[in-house]
């Protein structure tokens, strides 16, 4: 799944592309997506300019006078800049077209969401995808004090705690594992039990984590590219962890091992990451 840097670094850019322009049409070639793509829609947008281009966790959000466009990438979906002749492929169902550019919806499983919120029914934090998210990980109040707050009482494991969403936002299964390892915590230790001093190491090594894999592009996911269509380089090089399980620790020799929490697949070394 597309995690924070991977939408950050296509916010990033899509944005010089697209604000301050007027979207001529959007075209919907499919609308069953994750939730169905409002059929007014492209009425509501056509020669409306985009005022804002920004993210909250892991949604855009295109900004126009009247409201919020909220756009998800799903599991495996990704928004590019193409070409005016570029033939739509099989699975691009939307398309946002300006001018000079045009930006395409890419998405095989159509686990991704573009949906409206209008101006009228309230401040766009407000709607129910939103509402509830955690801080940001580069917000200068996110740290350990906020992360052990967060977690007081909470007897999950500390990898399910960090993928909830509801103490951070946008630290995903890749991330997480990474910045497990990085401040030395094994994935399965209860959220209540990471002491203020370790969640003070965790905080830093998320923000870490994440800056390094905003640096390289994102990470390298077999379905992922960026908005211009160029693939990311940051786990195919670096990733401490994440699938590679049986290899040594990079570290201290010792082979990763493998787990499932949650559905998810989880990376880590049984060495140097402790409860």
């Amino acid at each position: 799944m597309p995690e924070l840097p991977e939408v950050e670094t296509t916010r990033r850019g899509i944005d010089p592309v697209i604000t301050g322009k007027t979207l001529r049409r959007l075209v919907v070639r499919e609308s069953r997506m994750r939730w169905p793509i409002p059929d007014d829609l492209p009425a509501l947008l056509s020669e409306r300019t985009v005022l804002e281009c920004a993210r909250r966790g892991k949604y855009l959000l295109l900004r126009f006078e009247h409201g919020t466009q909220i756009v998800h990438l799903g599991m495996s979906g990704s928004l590019r800049n193409v070409l005016a002749g570029d033939i739509p492929l099989k699975h691009d169902h939307v398309d946002w077209v300006f001018d000079h550019a045009i930006l395409r919806l890419h998405d095989p499983r159509r686990f991704g969401a573009v949906l409206w919120h209008p101006e009228n029914d309230g401040p766009i934090m407000s709607h129910p995808l939103l509402a509830k998210l955690g801080i940001e990980p580069f917000d200068p109040r996110f740290d350990g004090a906020w992360l052990h707050q967060q977690f007081r009482g909470r007897s999950i494991a500390i990898k399910q705690a960090l993928l909830a969403g509801s103490a951070v936002v946008g630290v995903g299964n890749i991330y997480a594992s990474e910045s497990l390892f990085r401040a030395g915590i094994d994935p399965r230790t209860p959220a209540s039990r990471v002491s203020r001093a370790r969640c003070t190491r965790l905080a830093d090594c998320v923000r870490a984590t994440l800056g390094d894999a905003l640096a390289s592009g994102g990470s390298t996911l077999r379905d992922y590219v960026s908005a211009t269509g160029q693939p990311g380089s940051y786990f195919e090089i670096h990733a401490a962890v994440y699938e590679r399980d049986g290899r040594p620790c990079r570290v201290c020799g010792t082979p990763i091992r493998r787990l499932v929490q949650g559905q998810r697949a989880t990376y880590y070394c049984p060495s140097c990451q402790r409860r």
